[in-house]
């Protein structure tokens, strides 16, 4: 978590970026999702490199393009025991051009970050990032194991695909649920706002405060959980689940989505209703099992503190900065919130709306 909060500055600048950036489309719609995965991305890379990519965009684009090559239909999914299917769509060998592709990029900037620390002089104004981190974990030990190179790009690749997916995704179903919710929509923004009030500012130092919007983003996790099946498991043993028998050295694939829809645990499961996490006492981070967007255990996601500090900031900036509405006169109870599944529960449209600023002086900070 502390090395978390050393990245807060680009959280807050990037943040930043993006409300300029948003306020000087007033009152023209904006695809507020393509803009959320954009923040997302250069949040992470800044946080990864601290500026030394120097194909940015280029490896924005790539990356994109990774996940829709994930995310796309094979059918040898559907045949998993016709062996030959799998070269015949052509996916295995698209998904091995694309980790050959990605492997050398990150060789290239690891190998540019242990140039950049092996020379005192070229490394003076530059900023320690999370390659720095896992190089000196390298060189220095720290950990019960080796850190080998190809740990090292398996850590960033995970916070690369994990944090940007997952944060973004996430704060653009909670944006979409509120808009479906004007009275709820309402109640965080008079929540964030009255903190805006009292200190001045929002930030990282005071999101603690903003209980309610919690309480939306928990909601949101649990009907829109980013990875709708989590990451492959493996039992260690046999066992028995509801009259089935498990063999050892099974692969078992968990539906987060549908546990979190289930109405043998959740009243009114398919309403989105914040309130219902208001007593505190289910929570996300792997100990309540009708609730684990991120999963469980030594394996639960990597990315969650990082994921969550991005999504908890930037929702509070759009939510103290500006009013919403919906194009064309759109009724929000009309607001499309049909599903597109793939690496990540994404809404099958981009959320498009209507910035108003509320302040004018805030808006401009």
């Amino acid at each position: 978590m502390k090395r978390v909060q050393s990245f807060r500055s680009v959280r807050e600048e990037q943040v930043s970026s993006l409300i300029r950036s948003i306020f000087s489309k007033t009152g023209k719609e904006i695809n507020l999702g393509e803009m959320l995965c954009n923040l997302s991305y250069n949040i992470t890379l800044r946080t990864a490199f601290a500026g030394r990519c120097k194909k940015h965009e280029a490896f924005i684009s790539f990356l994109k393009k990774f996940v829709e090559a994930m995310a796309g239909f094979n059918i040898a999914d559907l045949f998993p025991s016709i062996k030959f299917l799998p070269e015949l769509s052509g996916m295995r060998a698209e998904l091995e051009r694309f980790h050959h592709d990605i492997d050398a990029m990150l060789e290239s900037i690891i190998q540019e970050h242990r140039d950049s620390n092996a020379n005192p002089k070229d490394s003076v104004d530059v900023t320690e990032d999370l390659v720095d981190v896992l190089l000196n974990l390298q060189d220095h030990g720290g950990l019960e194991f080796p850190l080998t190179t190809d740990n090292i790009k398996a850590v960033i690749l995970d916070i690369l695909m994990g944090g940007t997916e997952t944060s973004s995704t996430l704060a653009e179903w909670a944006m979409s649920e509120m808009m479906k919710n004007p009275r709820i929509l309402g109640k965080a923004q008079a929540e964030v706002r009255k903190l805006y009030d009292k200190t001045g500012d929002v930030n990282e130092s005071n999101l603690h405060e903003l209980k309610y919007l919690k309480l939306v983003i928990k909601e949101t996790l649990r009907l829109h959980p980013p990875l709708p099946l989590l990451i492959p498991r493996e039992n260690s043993e046999s066992c028995e689940i509801n009259g089935y028998e498990i063999p050892a050295k099974t692969r078992v694939i968990v539906n987060a989505w549908a546990i979190g829809r289930d109405s043998n645990y959740w009243n009114e499961a398919e309403r989105f209703y914040p309130e219902r996490f208001i007593d505190g006492s289910v929570d996300y981070k792997g100990t309540n099992f009708e609730f684990i967007p991120f999963g469980a255990g030594r394996r639960i996601c990597p990315a969650m503190s990082y994921g969550m500090a991005v999504v908890e900031l930037s929702l509070a900036k759009l939510l103290s900065q500006f009013d919403w509405k919906l194009p064309n006169g759109m009724k929000n109870e009309d607001l499309d919130m049909t599903e597109a599944f793939g690496v990540s529960v994404r809404r099958k449209n981009e959320l498009h709306i209507i910035p108003i600023p509320y302040h004018l002086e805030m808006t401009m900070e």
